[in-house]
């Protein structure tokens, strides 16, 4: 017997990740910075090493100053201060961006 079954639309694919632009100041290049990449692993696959140690937003090697722009987090709360956080100090190991963002490396 046939089938006369309604035909189904096949499922749209799914939307990838923006990607946005990233650029550590001072006079760094800007460098492609997905979405679904944290900050730093961006920045190394653009040729621009960041001190770096855990990559787990617990041993601060890599904090940096957000400049500009927004970020999200991959874990609930990264090694920062609540004072530090309103100074704008991120994580870029598990920092994600979340538009074109600005840094600026700490001393």
């Amino acid at each position: 017997m046939p089938d006369f079954s309604p035909i189904r639309p096949a499922s749209p694919a799914p939307t990838p990740p923006p990607v946005f632009t990233a650029r550590i100041e001072p006079d760094g290049p800007a460098f492609e910075a997905p979405a679904a990449l944290p900050l730093l692993l961006a920045a190394e696959r653009a040729g621009l090493p960041m001190a770096s140690s855990c990559r787990n937003g617990t041993c601060r090697a890599c904090i940096c100053r957000l400049l500009s722009g927004q970020v999200t987090y991959s874990i609930d709360w990264p090694g920062l201060s609540l004072d530090e956080k309103r100074e704008g100090c991120i994580l870029p190991c598990v920092a994600h961006p979340a538009c074109d963002v600005v840094l600026a490396r700490l001393p």
